[in-house]
């Protein structure tokens, strides 16, 4: 019974669920579905679907998450940058619009599904700690720019082939200036003022659900469509027929690696979410168990003609907001959402493009993380490089090639930090028995003939040659002739076979220009690992000491230091 509470949570939620918390739901669940109609349509259109495959990604997904998913705010469904990394994966092998691209995005939800669904019960989460904030902030920044421009189109009302650069886009968009639609783009631009306008007046507002109605109205009253204003069209009603999704193997292999992207910057952008609110509620998520939510989400609306979802943040927000308390706040939705298949599709013939173009570029220009890289600036230059070349890799590059450039970069970078082990010089603080950092502390004074380092890193062999190479020259500037070297190695975590190799080539070389060696404050384990090696039998073990003082206690009597051992 436990196993199953574990695996489904929402079961374990339903033992407690009152009236109250049902009140709660219900008004989320009502509010988010007002809010979700619209912004489905609009990011199933940057999908390079028909926005109705929008409104099938936004049920079944949701209930499959309510049942197998940790966090009772997160509200699953399409989101903007899911979207384009579709379009980009799609997009090169098939025609947009046509059946087989609708085929291969099903198919493609199919098998991020499979993906995150096997990294959870293989408790793989921690996969995702190889895409650094700064790298996620880079991609997500330059993506946001890549969607908003990608939108130019709609908004001007003219034909732009695709393309994930900027200024290709702008290119085309300023060639065809001639040719720009004046009502479409008068259109756009007064529905991104309405909505910043609500959102800047109360963000609680159902800002989108008033542009649809108000902009459907006025294109059917005015007959704008005879104008020239493209329109969403007609809305085939009903919910989705459930059916496998079509298996095609050269279309797998052309879609694997935007899967495995899609399975981590979805399951990213999920999680940080997710765990925003679960601290805000007091309640812990489960990172694998989150994976499995998401993958259950993905297959299940593979099932019924879905294209791929994860966790947004401004519905989330909104769902919290409006009061939800558990996962039934989202199944509410997905039922309002089959309610407007159902009976309410008629009601978006007039619909203009320009206004779901308007409300993705609001959603999605406002993921420019300025804030992320004014921080950066601040408190770690090397990470607000990271995010910069990770955004200028995506906007010159390609989506898949940018957060690769990415990863590899901010892996390529942990790489050399590691292989650089932090060795500070230590010095006696005047009148005590303290040992600090030299460089920091002015008042700090080195001994006469004695090297006192602490290494802050554990040993292993890319970096203890670095910190041999360390120790030689700090010898080489030492004034006098050094009789002992105090090594503090409390910060030394682990060590590995090459660094005790190392450490014994180091004592050998001191052993044999009469140069002490002592060790203090190694932990246990690290200990152990150099007995079985016979480092401490050849050291001797009176040389290791749980301090920096007892080493200068014991040197101090050999080299007559002032004030002794005191």
């Amino acid at each position: 019974m436990q196993s199953i509470l574990r695996n489904v949570p929402l079961l374990q939620t339903l033992k407690t669920y009152d009236s109250p918390t049902f009140k709660g739901d219900l008004t989320a669940g009502l509010t988010t579905a007002v809010m979700l109609v619209p912004q489905a349509m609009a990011y199933a259109m940057l999908a390079g679907l028909d926005p109705i495959i929008g409104l099938y990604a936004s049920i079944m997904p949701l209930i499959a998450y309510a049942v197998f998913g940790t966090s009772r705010q997160l509200a699953v469904g399409p989101v903007a940058m899911i979207s384009l990394l579709v379009a980009s994966a799609v997009g090169g092998i098939a025609d947009g619009g046509s059946a087989e691209y609708l085929a291969y995005a099903v198919m493609l939800s199919a098998m991020v599904g499979v993906m995150q669904l096997g990294m959870g019960i293989a408790r793989l989460g921690f996969l995702v700690n190889f895409l650094s904030h700064p790298v996620v902030a880079g991609f997500t920044s330059a993506a946001a720019l890549i969607i908003g421009f990608s939108q130019l189109k709609h908004v001007l009302g003219v034909n732009i082939p695709r393309s994930h650069h900027v200024h290709d886009i702008l290119f085309q968009a300023v060639e065809h200036i001639g040719e720009w639609h004046w009502m479409t783009v008068g259109i756009a631009v007064a529905t991104i003022a309405v909505l910043m306008g609500m959102k800047r007046l109360n963000p609680k507002l159902p800002r989108f659900l008033v542009v649809v109605v108000a902009s459907t109205l006025a294109v059917w009253g005015l007959g704008l469509e005879a104008e020239g204003v493209k329109i969403v069209g007609a809305v085939p009603a009903g919910l989705p027929a459930p059916a496998l999704p079509t298996f095609d193997l050269e279309a797998f292999k052309a879609l694997l690696p935007m899967a495995i992207t899609i399975s981590l910057v979805g399951f990213m952008e999920s999680i940080s979410v997710a765990k925003a609110f679960a601290r805000q509620n007091k309640y812990e998520i489960d990172a694998d168990q989150e994976l499995k939510g998401l993958g259950m989400a993905n297959i299940a609306g593979s099932l019924f003609g879905a294209y791929p979802t994860t966790g947004g943040f401004s519905r989330t927000a909104v769902n919290a907001q409006a009061g939800a308390k558990t996962g039934v706040a989202a199944i509410i939705t997905a039922v309002a959402v089959a309610i407007t298949l159902l009976f309410l599709t008629p009601l978006f013939y007039f619909l203009p493009k320009a206004v779901l173009a308007a409300i993705i570029m609001t959603a999605v220009f406002g993921l420019v993380d300025i804030k992320e890289a004014r921080h950066l600036w601040q408190v770690s230059k090397p990470d607000l490089a990271m995010m910069g070349i990770t955004a200028l890799a995506t906007l010159s590059l390609g989506i898949e090639q940018g957060i690769l450039v990415g990863v590899v970069a901010s892996l390529a970078w942990f790489v050399k930090r590691v292989s650089t082990p932090h060795v500070a010089v230590l010095g006696r603080m005047p009148g005590m028995d303290i040992y600090r950092k030299l460089e920091r502390n002015p008042d700090a004074v080195a001994l006469p003939g004695i090297l006192m380092v602490r290494v802050d890193a554990p040993l292993f062999y890319a970096n203890v040659n670095v910190l041999k190479a360390t120790l030689k020259a700090l010898e080489a500037d030492a004034k006098g002739p050094l009789k002992h070297v105090v090594l503090d190695a409390k910060g030394i975590g682990d060590v590995d076979a090459s660094a005790i190799s190392t450490l014994e080539e180091i004592l050998e070389d001191y052993t044999d220009r009469g140069i002490q060696l002592w060790v203090a404050g190694m932990h246990g384990p690290v200990k152990d690992a150099l007995c079985r090696s016979h480092f401490v039998e050849h050291l001797g073990d009176e040389h290791f000491v749980y301090r920096v003082h007892h080493a200068i206690t014991a040197i101090g009597p050999q080299l007559k230091l002032h004030g002794g051992a005191a």
